[in-house]
């Protein structure tokens, strides 16, 4: 009979090894906590090109930032990085099991959930394959690489009016698509009009490109028009279900709902990076896990030794 094999109760057991996983790793494994990090190795921006807007490591490539941090956290002996997916979780603070995708299971006296969140892409042909190189999400992360450039919006709505008056600060060649018929309100298509932000409502039918650096979008109608930057805003879902089933509650946005200290509704689990806000940056996560991986050690001082 093949012997089961044991492993310890870590401190804290983090889902997800990504930027906000390994930060919140690093403040553990400083606090020479027993962490173990389970990582699918699938990060969302694994096929842009750089990082920016992160102090000293500005224009880094995210593979190469995510490399230097595993190498950097796993200097300290008592954190685990597993290549593997939890697909379970149960327990209550002081007390959760979780089992992973190759079978093994583990006991944590805390869990902290940095699974990030899944684009969800409309079928545009080229649009997959442009994702966050050249169609792209953030001014903040990418906007002045492609300043002053032919720069299009994929929106409609509120949301096309609020993106278009923001990336109009980088580029005043800029063409809104709203991909059918506008539903600007009559204020805002004038004050669009007025930045000299053009709306085209013919939909667009395919992004055409160079390994994933946009030389143009086709309309329905045949037109074509030069760009070489496509922002969207797209829908997303949740990486991991696994807080949902341990009862976390959500925003009304989609995102894990945390505190300042990022606690979740649950006590004993925490959250960071991508799943738990809007402000998708490497920084932003980074901060988060760092701030949970300190608040967890807190939290477990004050089980151990009340006041």
């Amino acid at each position: 009979m093949e012997q089961k094999k044991e492993f310890p109760v870590f401190d804290t057991v983090i889902m997800g090894g990504s930027y906000a996983g390994l930060s919140a790793a690093m403040a553990l494994g400083r606090a020479i906590r027993q962490v173990l990090v389970l990582d699918s190795g699938q990060p969302c921006n694994r096929q842009t090109p750089h990082s920016h807007n992160f102090l000293t490591q500005d224009g880094q490539t995210p593979a190469a930032l995510a490399e230097l941090a595993r190498t950097q956290v796993l200097a300290y002996p008592t954190v685990q990085l597993w290549q593997d997916t939890a697909v379970q979780a149960t327990g209550t603070n002081n007390n959760f099991t979780v089992t992973t995708a190759a079978g093994l299971t583990v006991r944590a006296r805390k869990l902290l959930f940095a699974t990030g969140i899944r684009d969800l892409l409309l079928p545009l042909p080229g649009l997959a394959e442009c994702w966050g190189i050249s169609v792209i999400h953030c001014p903040y992360c990418h906007g002045y690489e492609y300043r002053g450039q032919p720069t299009g919006i994929l929106a409609n709505g509120d949301m096309a009016f609020e993106f278009g008056r923001l990336i109009r600060n980088w580029t005043d060649q800029l063409t809104l698509f709203t991909n059918g018929p506008a539903t600007l309100q009559p204020a805002h298509r004038e004050k669009l009009d007025a930045l000299g932000v053009a709306v085209q409502e013919t939909p667009v039918q395919r992004i055409m490109h160079e390994q994933g650096y946009l030389t143009q979008v086709e309309l329905a109608n045949g037109t074509t028009l030069p760009l070489t930057a496509l922002y969207a805003r797209v829908p997303f879902e949740q990486h991991c279900l696994l807080p949902r089933d341990l009862g976390c509650a959500y925003t009304e946005g989609g995102y894990l709902q945390v505190d300042d200290f990022q606690k979740t509704s649950v006590p004993g689990i925490y959250a960071a990076g991508d799943a738990t806000t809007m402000m998708r940056a490497v920084s932003a996560a980074v901060a988060g896990g760092g701030k949970a991986g300190a608040m967890l050690n807190h939290e477990l001082i004050a089980e151990d030794v009340p006041a």
